[in-house]
């Protein structure tokens, strides 16, 4: 097996820079948003108000996160008039452009998460714990379950996103322990196993995006060179033999699996520009035949 890193023959074709170009705005968008919930608490800057479950963007426009809203519901408890119309602005934007970007371009636990991967791959970490991914789905329903009985909106007992924000507001503490934990367990327990087994957010957020307009599309795929980069950085790498290997099946080259999280990494590692973001409705069948 070479021991050449990921991405390398990219960096080589494409130059540093657009062989990381996705990786660059992801970033700014995980670390601008978060700086946009910090600036109040931390500098008096009041741009946003609230968190990720529910903010007030310059004082005219709320934001409600869906999954948090709907558990409040199965408390039995209705959002008041601007954080249902926070839920439906969210709602509609995560359908449009795919309901995982959360988990790949808001979410601040991703980068935790990515360090993680990052040191496993460099210590040489090898194995890994197994789970299902549709682990993540039960819990998603003995989150709404358990909120329905107890009346308390469960997941933010344990949510790293609010805790992270905790942690960073009010310094150390309880709140870094979860954080923590996520942080380990994708380091020693289990690759990518926060996002890809266990986190109900992502998989809320799978649902939500599930017939959402904007997806990556394979639309050179005839020029692969079946170097396997795109299947190493991909956090939900089985969406991508469909799209693809599919060819001599008649599947067309767009990526449909509501799990892709439209983190543009296979734009990234990819030496012959095989991937691109494109519309779910360009997808034409392969008339390719088997010989």
């Amino acid at each position: 097996m070479s021991d050449k890193r990921i991405g390398a023959e990219a960096v080589t074709e494409k130059g540093w820079l657009r062989a990381h170009q996705w990786l660059i705005l992801r970033r700014l968008s995980q670390s601008g948003i978060l700086a946009l919930f910090l600036l109040g608490p931390l500098a008096g800057i009041w741009l946003v108000k609230g968190n990720l479950n529910y903010s007030y963007t310059l004082d005219f426009l709320p934001l409600t996160d869906p999954y948090v809203a709907l558990q409040s519901l199965a408390t039995g408890h209705l959002p008041e008039s601007l954080g249902l119309i926070g839920l439906l602005i969210a709602a509609l934007f995560y359908f449009l452009v795919g309901g995982r970007v959360y988990c790949a371009w808001v979410c601040p636990v991703n980068m935790v998460t990515d360090a993680a991967g990052w040191l496993r791959d460099r210590l040489g970490i090898k194995g890994s714990a197994h789970l299902g991914r549709n682990t993540r789905y039960w819990i998603l329903g003995m989150t709404f379950i358990g909120s329905a009985l107890s009346g308390v909106v469960l997941w933010e007992l344990i949510n790293p996103v609010s805790m992270l924000h905790r942690g960073l507001i009010f310094g150390l503490g309880a709140a870094w322990t979860v954080v923590l934990a996520v942080f380990l367990f994708d380091l020693f327990v289990m690759s990518r196993g926060w996002c890809g087994r266990l986190c109900p957010v992502g998989a809320f957020y799978s649902l939500l995006g599930r017939w959402s307009p904007l997806r990556v599309t394979a639309t050179k795929r005839a020029a692969c060179n079946n170097c396997m980069d795109c299947f190493e950085v991909c956090p939900e790498p089985q969406v991508i033999r469909p799209a693809l290997k599919g060819e001599e099946k008649g599947v067309g080259p767009v990526i449909l699996a509501p799990n892709c999280t439209n983190c543009g990494r296979c734009v990234d590692v990819c030496s012959k520009d095989v991937f691109s973001f494109g519309l779910r409705f360009h997808n034409p069948p392969s008339t390719a035949r088997p010989e």
